[in-house]
């Protein structure tokens, strides 16, 4: 397996997790390079469901060393948390590396958080209000505190005066809140350095010494395309680079490095939260996608809003991620609908629009122009190869093929670990 990036190709929540999964079963080392405990991935073993929010997935094989990249941010009661977790679980999280580079989500963070999207009223963003957005502002503006700081007490303490300074005065002064003590503060954090102190490592070097040494690594993105900060629908985006190219910069890899970038997408497609959405459906068929697939969220369990499969949004993807080849996923779902639609195109007061469009002002206008392709109302979740696939099924993803331009892999068949058909390059 070569060095190969995972991208989410809708607006997240495509099943990641599941194809990061089946990748790892041969991998060396998994890597999380950008978000925080925003998103999450939901893995189903056995019948044992695992969400994991920061720690990659593939921390479930033994010979997997999981990596969080420089282009995280990490909530440590989080991280914690979830490492206990997993080792009640019989999972050894032991080996996770973490790079010292990332940035840290403080006790500020998350009330900032919380604060601004309430006085949003009803420009709220639909933050998920753990804390990301704040953090990534700190880091950008030069103010953050990162891993490495955690272990100099003296360090913290400077930057933490700082930082508390700053921001209890907005707390105070524009939000009406109630400001934060510094020494609670410093005492927790000062606390999951002991508990982190083992696992802290030089991530960019241990990445390239796998690669010197042939070791197969997957990069697993959170959230999606249309999610990302440059490149998605904005403001209703995360705060981090989901995309392509935010492996390399979150991870600290050169770019010609990678080999494989492969997105992942559902059969039909689903966005949490506020925001555009051309072929969201908002009847009886779309109210019937969210129960079939259990359209809850890892992270926060909210609702997911359902649509047909938007062909200009994933085209799209394909173009700013070098996509090279798709996962689809949960297309079992689509067995319970006798006639299937496919977004081809926008329609913008009489004006089409066949590729993604460049002013966000025409997604809230616009109409999805639809192909209808005929469903197989037949039961596909114990099909494990391709020719096992009713022949409309098969038509299909040959149709998505044909419109992205690029070949479909790997398609799920159900929430199982094994319920996955593999198609050969």
């Amino acid at each position: 397996m070569p060095t190969t990036v995972l991208i989410g190709a809708q607006w997240g929540d495509e099943g990641k997790g599941k194809v990061t999964d089946h990748l790892s079963e041969s991998a060396d080392v998994v890597v999380r390079y950008q978000g925080g405990n925003n998103a999450g991935h939901t893995i189903i073993v056995d019948g044992e469901r695992f969400a994991l929010t920061l720690i990659p997935s593939g921390v479930l094989y033994p010979q997997v060393t999981p990596v969080i990249g420089n282009g995280c941010v990490i909530d440590p009661s989080v991280l914690v948390a979830e490492m206990a977790e997993l080792d009640s679980r019989g999972i050894d999280p032991t080996r996770l590396r973490i790079s010292a580079n990332a940035h840290v989500i403080m006790p500020y963070h998350r009330k900032l958080d919380a604060v601004m999207e309430r006085f949003l009223g009803q420009q709220q963003i639909g933050t998920t209000k753990r804390g990301i957005g704040p953090a990534y502002m700190d880091k950008f503006s030069r103010h953050g505190i990162r891993v490495q700081d955690l272990f100099d007490p003296k360090i913290l303490r400077q930057k933490l005066e700082i930082a508390l300074k700053d921001k209890n005065r907005v707390l105070t002064k524009v939000y009406n809140s109630l400001p934060m003590d510094l020494e609670p503060i410093i005492e927790e954090y000062l606390g999951y350095a002991e508990s982190l102190k083992d696992y802290v490592a030089d991530t960019s070097l241990l990445l390239w010494e796998a690669q010197q040494a042939g070791k197969n690594i997957i990069f697993e993105g959170a959230q999606g395309t249309l999610l990302d900060i440059d490149h998605g629908t904005y403001p209703f985006v995360t705060s981090s680079n989901p995309t392509a190219g935010g492996a390399t910069t979150g991870s600290g890899i050169g770019p010609n490095t990678i080999d494989r970038i492969v997105g992942v997408a559902k059969a039909y497609i689903t966005r949490v939260g506020t925001g555009p959405f051309p072929t969201e459906l908002h009847d009886e068929t779309g109210a019937q996608m969210v129960e079939l697939g259990g359209e809850f969220g890892t992270v926060t369990g909210r609702r997911r809003r359902c649509g047909w499969l938007d062909l200009v949004a994933l085209r799209y993807a394909v173009r700013v991620n070098g996509l090279t080849e798709l996962a689809m996923t949960k297309l079992d779902i689509l067995s319970h609908f006798e006639t299937l639609r496919v977004g081809v195109a926008y329609d913008s007061l009489g004006e089409r629009f066949d590729n993604f469009p460049r002013q966000q002002r025409i997604l809230y206008n616009c109409h999805p122009v639809y192909e209808e392709l005929p469903g197989w109302n037949t039961d596909i979740s114990e099909v494990r190869s391709f020719d096992g696939l009713p022949k409309e099924a098969k038509e299909y993803i040959a149709y998505v093929e044909q419109a992205i331009g690029i070949p479909v892999r790997m398609i799920g068949v159900g929430p199982s670990r094994d319920a996955t058909v593999m198609r050969k390059s």
